[in-house]
């Protein structure tokens, strides 16, 4: 049962992009209807924070073990990770036009955080191309790819508690599990939290054995 992950991302995705839309919610001001976006918008963006975490890891042995197919694995995690951001901020930017009135607004430090943070993931896939020597740049990978994690962070998650933003969670404004999350719509969000977590780990092992593929046929 080594498949029990993919089974589960399949019938967890299933089941909340299904009853997602046919559970219901809380009667709020402003969110109404759009808290449905809760049960995409935030787990795929948890799939993107977990890929970037396996892609730490997996830099950090490449520094301690001077082992190339750990940066293989580091660049194709952070590759997926960069993949989940996409569907987070097109979720995120159409949640906001519904509540902020606006699709994007440079005011909300959270969202400035998370452009930040893919332009620093941008440079690190730049970076890879720009050096020749496979261990060269599997060294110098790992080395920025620990600054970008921490940076992502630092952007995403500590500024925004620290000053004035609309996320919910964030300076000063209570989080959804503090006052709007009820036990029906937690039954269907941490299923969506697994089941994308499960699914960007099944991109993630998909996208290394294409490489491995590929480097056996280049050897």
């Amino acid at each position: 049962m080594k498949n029990w992950y993919k089974i589960l991302s399949v019938i967890f995705i299933l089941y909340t992009l299904v009853w997602g839309l046919l559970n219901p919610v809380p009667r709020l001001d402003i969110l109404n209807e759009t808290i449905r976006n809760v049960y995409y918008h935030v787990p795929i963006w948890f799939a993107m924070l977990f890929m970037m975490t396996v892609s730490l890891i997996q830099s950090i042995l490449t520094l301690t073990k001077n082992n190339l197919q750990h940066d293989t694995k580091a660049y194709n995690a952070a590759l997926v990770g960069f993949f989940f951001s996409l569907p987070g901020l097109t979720t995120g930017s159409i949640w906001a036009k519904y509540t902020w009135g606006t699709w994007w607004t440079f005011q909300d430090p959270k969202l400035n955080g998370v452009a930040i943070s893919i332009l620093i993931y941008l440079a690190y896939f730049i970076l890879r191309y720009s050096v020749d020597d496979e261990m060269k740049r599997a060294r110098i990978s790992a080395v920025y790819n620990v600054f970008a994690f921490v940076m992502m962070n630092v952007f995403i998650m500590i500024l925004p508690r620290l000053t004035d933003s609309l996320h919910p969670g964030n300076g000063g404004n209570p989080a959804f599990a503090q006052y709007d999350m009820d036990n029906n719509m937690r039954m269907i969000f941490y299923p969506a939290v697994l089941g994308w977590v499960f699914f960007s780990f099944w991109l993630y092992s998909i996208k290394n054995r294409i490489s491995f593929i590929k480097n056996k046929l280049n050897d």
